[in-house]
């Protein structure tokens, strides 16, 4: 049930009888007709925007407009009152018995209230994460995980069909490093002295790697040069190391439904196939690039490549696919990767990067663009970096690691629900704090913890209503006389718990997963205000001593909000908890 859909068909039908009444022009646009909460919630339940978009197109005052479609919805037993504001918005005032339908509508439904058929089955991929197979993942990567989980998460909440996918990069020279870097690992398992250098990966976590390799090659490798043994051990610690991060991402409750190998790639014929199709558009050729922009680098010279011709589809340059030696630039592979997820029949391509891919959003864009002829989007979705703080100073690196927090370490160390939920209380393009002390902390300031108090506080309601002996499962409280609701604390309350369709919505359509973290705040914020005035007010109390009528419809009212915060939780990936320690 979503109850601002079901209004603004309401203002949809008024807008068409008012035009099948010639005081409206006929064939006028609605489509940006909206229904939403005001900006201020004294000015009513729900304003439209009506009158406004409408105006110009219909030649009309948008406040004559206005008045004529308030005197309409005037009319609905729903709506207590439509008042026109300002030079022509509609407030609206609804019934109170239309909040207390929204929550039967909530104790039926269950943890589906508020599920959406908006993505009509279409199939999207989200890749996320998509480390360096060098090391463990770190505290960037983890952001990334987490925003691309509960994004993907969200979308199957609003009907679609989601694939969860990480690319291994496993086919550029970082992953030779890592051979050697096992290598060594490997000498020293067998008692030589060995020293990191030239880039070589220095971390503990290659420790055992290296004694993997030994118990399965014995001494075959030692003393042996780099070609009888780089291309076996470059697989073997791929191998190892993907293992690694699949048990980082399994310890924040993060599962992939596809691997794909950026070395399967490589000669297979996928690169020229993805670019023979680009070929076949006009769009590959021959050229020299002018020189970047700024000042000129010593070492630039002019020189012929094979470039995409990227600008035809909004790109600011075009960009090389093959170098002048006739080796694959970095963007090659990645073409022909984005090409393999058109190719399997994808509605809609979303990637997760990390903020210093910045420069490749519109290159990618345009790449998707030109292969797919501009029918399968693709949205970038850049995560800022993550500070680390501890005692409120920066938190040190890791040892085991080398140069960086891992994401084990953070989950360690406030486990994985903390976790994932704080990383989503910011928007992913902005940059995040993130103190050890704080997100553990007992305050309303720690939006973590405020959200599963609320859940906490109801599981205690209900717990001490069964040693009461007062009904309290969802079927007998969606029965209950839900009209002895009508403090407005409570009214308050339902009518956030109505907005979770509305919301839902809205954050699927901009694959934004934080608005899904920041409604569950203001909903726990509305819950904790209601069972904080019961201190004062005893007649708002959730139990009813002597009164189990009352107390079912009060609780009833504590349970759908638990019911929401319970879906939204789960969105992000967080278990609601029922007691608090």
């Amino acid at each position: 049930m979503n109850l601002f859909t079901e209004i603004r068909g309401t203002v949809i039908a008024a807008l068409e009888a008012m035009m099948d009444a010639d005081t409206l022009p006929a064939g006028l646009d609605l489509s940006n007709v909206a229904v939403e909460p005001p900006r201020d919630p004294l000015h009513g339940d729900m304003a439209t925007n009506a009158a406004m978009v409408l105006a110009k197109p219909a030649g009309l005052k948008p406040r004559d407009i206005a008045e004529d479609l308030a005197a309409r919805l005037a009319d609905d037993p729903r709506i207590a009152s439509a008042e026109v504001a300002g030079p022509g918005f509609l407030n609206l005032r609804l019934a109170p018995g239309q909040w207390h339908e929204v929550l039967r509508a909530v104790l039926a439904a269950g943890p589906d209230f508020g599920r959406s058929t908006m993505g009509q089955g279409r199939k999207v991929n989200v890749e996320y994460v998509s480390a360096n197979p060098t090391g463990p993942l770190h505290v960037g990567h983890t952001r990334g995980a987490v925003f691309g989980d509960a994004l993907a998460s969200l979308l199957d909440f609003t009907g679609h069909e989601v694939t969860r996918e990480y690319y291994i990069n496993d086919g550029g020279a970082q992953v030779d490093v890592l051979a050697r870097s096992v290598y060594l690992r490997y000498l020293e398992a067998h008692g030589q002295e060995v020293a990191f250098e030239d880039g070589t990966y220095p971390g503990d976590y290659l420790i055992p790697v290296g004694e993997a390799l030994k118990s399965e090659v014995g001494d075959a490798y030692v003393g042996q040069p780099e070609e009888v043994w780089l291309e076996k051990v470059r697989e073997f610690a791929t191998e190892k190391m993907m293992g690694l991060i699949r048990e980082d991402l399994k310890s924040l409750g993060v599962e992939m439904d596809e691997f794909y190998s950026e070395k399967s790639l490589y000669g297979t014929g996928r690169i020229e196939a993805a670019l023979a199709e680009l070929e076949s558009k006009g769009l590959i050729y021959e050229g020299v690039l002018e020189p970047p922009k700024g000042k000129k680098p010593e070492d630039w010279e002019p020189r012929e490549q094979t470039l995409f011709k990227s600008t035809e589809h909004g790109d600011d340059v075009d960009r090389p696919v093959k170098k002048s030696d006739g080796a694959w630039t970095y963007f090659a592979p990645d073409i022909a990767y984005h090409y393999d997820k058109v190719s399997r029949g994808f509605d809609a391509l979303i990637d997760v990067f990390g903020a210093d891919h910045g420069g490749y959003v519109k290159r990618m864009k345009a790449a998707v663009s030109a292969l797919s002829d501009g029918r399968v989007p693709l949205d970038i979705k850049l995560c800022q970096l993550v500070k680390l703080y501890k005692n409120g100073e920066p938190f040190k690196m890791s040892k085991r690691a080398g140069t960086f927090v891992t994401l084990r370490d953070v989950v360690d160390m406030v486990g994985a629900d903390v976790t994932r939920f704080h990383m989503l209380t910011r928007k992913n393009d902005a940059p995040l704090d993130f103190d050890f002390d704080k997100v553990v902390e007992q305050s309303k300031d720690n939006p973590v913890f405020y959200v599963q108090y609320a859940n906490a506080r109801v599981s205690s309601v209900l717990r001490k209503a069964a040693e009461a002996g007062i009904a309290a499962d969802d079927a007998t409280l969606a029965k209950a006389d839900l009209s002895i609701l009508s403090h407005e604390a409570e009214l308050t309350l339902a009518r956030k718990i109505a907005e979770w369709p509305r919301l839902v919505e809205i954050a699927g359509r901009t694959n934004e997963p934080h608005r899904v973290a920041f409604y569950l705040y203001d909903l726990a914020s509305d819950l904790h205000a209601l069972w904080n005035r019961g201190h004062d007010e005893p007649g708002l109390r959730f139990l009813q001593e002597g009164d189990a009528a009352t107390s079912q419809a009060k609780i009833a009212l504590a349970r759908a909000a638990t019911v929401v915060i319970s879906a939204g939780l789960g969105i992000l990936g967080v278990t609601p908890v029922e007691e608090m320690r």
